[in-house]
């Protein structure tokens, strides 16, 4: 659990309990990508991870409380961000990591299912703006890393210019419209730099 008092199952085990917990995410997150939020099951989700039912419904009890340990675990196991050394091509990089995670089979099926259900259900809502909040935190570091260069001005809103690399992305993807492609991410990536440049985004 989280200093705060969080979701069920939102622990770091160690141990045995480390293996059921992977088993079970990798489980729901196959699950979400094939069914849904409203196809999730834990009877399936128990089965598919080859662990015993009572386990899962003790640890999550509830496929909300499931999803949340999910965003919070593929928010740990994210790839890092890249430091190329230069806004354009660090911009370019984040943006190129979002269009290959959501045009992937599995994790693009995975992030439109959680972003549906975040909609409508509070506590998924709760856990995708905290994985989004590590995500845009990580990559955040590039952007201050070029205002310290001298490449952006001073009082930039590091996460604002991250945020605004993936909006146009994320919009594609939920209403289809265009490729999302290296060429889209590419243009996104411009366009973020080039309003960050001009100031836009001072606070």
């Amino acid at each position: 659990m989280d200093a705060e008092g969080g979701e069920p199952g939102m622990v770091r085990p160690g141990g045995r309990t480390a293996r059921v917990r992977d088993a079970v995410l990798r489980a729901a997150g196959d699950a979400l990508a094939e069914h849904g939020f409203g196809g999730l099951d834990l009877a399936d989700v128990a089965r598919r991870a080859e662990v015993g039912k009572t386990t899962v419904y003790r640890r999550w009890s509830t496929p909300a409380g499931l999803v949340a340990d999910l965003l919070a675990y593929m928010a740990d196991q994210s790839v890092p961000r890249t430091d190329l050394g230069s806004l354009d091509q660090d911009l370019a990089a984040n943006a190129r990591l979002v269009v290959r995670t959501l045009t992937d089979p599995r994790q693009g099926a995975l992030f439109t299912s959680v972003i549906a259900a975040a909609t409508c259900d509070t506590r998924t809502a709760k856990a995708l703006h905290r994985f989004y909040e590590v995500r845009v935190k990580e990559w955040a570091g590039c952007v201050e890393a070029a205002v310290e260069r001298g490449e952006l001005p001073a009082g930039t809103d590091a996460s604002e210019v991250i945020r605004a690399v993936s909006a146009p992305l994320y919009y594609r993807l939920l209403t289809g419209g265009g490729a999302l492609d290296e060429a889209a991410a590419d243009r996104a990536a411009e366009a973020a730099a080039v309003a960050a440049r001009a100031g836009v985004y001072v606070s």
